[in-house]
């Protein structure tokens, strides 16, 4: 029986950590370990000087501030070319708020611009006086057929194109306030404004994150054993209905198929 081992690259966990987005390394390494899956843990801080992902099977970006984001873009842009060779190859990418927004051309909040690596073709824009997109947030993701739900808090607007979406907004805002879309999905990449962290909170993500994972590195892999998250799964029953609320004569299919 072939042994199985993923090496996740954890990319400035000194500077993108807001609202504990680290829970997401380890809600990943716990799925791991309970299915006896070896892994290894990688830090790539502002002090590393090469960016190497031969081996690199899964790359983790959380969210930070405008300030933390300017002092990140200054040196992720050098890696630009190892990114987008990455990403498009097929290797799995989660990235989270300011992350997200970092991937793409700009990030213009208020006179400033804050220079993004240019791996999507997506921009971000705040302007001043607008309301920041802020609280509890529920959707519903064709992408892995359930819903997700999170935190958000972020004044920039995402428009992203033609690229998918992670899926589409019952309550809260997501990329924008009109669009209805939240976060963007393209090959094994997702972008997305959920904090929470998100995947302790949506297990069928994250274990759909690392099967993509698995299967990039290991062409027969034949999926994941089952993991008894009946308490996760509960928790996250509980805020779908409590975020639902007067909503649930609308969405009641997506409450009873979820």
């Amino acid at each position: 029986m072939e042994k199985y081992k993923l090496n996740i690259l954890y990319m400035y966990p000194e500077l993108l950590n807001m609202y504990y987005d680290v829970g997401n390394i380890r809600c990943l390494s716990k799925r791991l370990e309970w299915r006896n899956i070896d892994y290894e843990i990688i830090e790539f801080t502002m002090e590393s000087d090469n960016l190497d992902l031969t081996n690199v099977d899964l790359i983790f970006i959380g969210g930070g501030s405008d300030r933390e984001q300017m002092i990140v873009s200054n040196t992720l842009r050098k890696f630009k070319d190892e990114l987008t060779d990455y990403i498009e190859d097929g290797g799995s990418l989660l990235a989270i708020c300011g992350g997200y927004q970092l991937l793409g051309k700009y990030y213009q909040a208020g006179g400033e611009k804050i220079e993004g690596v240019g791996v999507l073709d997506i921009c971000t824009q705040s302007a001043e006086g607008e309301k920041r997109l802020t609280g509890d947030i529920l959707i519903q993701s064709d992408l892995i057929g359930h819903t997700i739900i999170g935190f958000e808090n972020h004044g920039g607007r995402t428009q992203i194109g033609d690229y998918e979406p992670l899926g589409r907004t019952l309550y809260g805002y997501g990329n924008d306030d009109t669009s209805n879309e939240e976060g963007l999905v393209y090959k094994n990449l997702i972008g997305t404004y959920l904090h929470g962290p998100i995947l302790p909170k949506n297990p069928k993500l994250a274990d759909y994150i690392l099967t993509k994972a698995l299967k990039h590195k290991y062409p027969d892999f034949d999926g994941l054993s089952e993991l008894d998250d009946i308490l996760e799964n509960q928790a996250h029953d509980h805020m779908v209905n409590r975020l639902l609320g007067s909503k649930n004569l609308i969405h009641s299919n997506f409450i009873k198929n979820h």
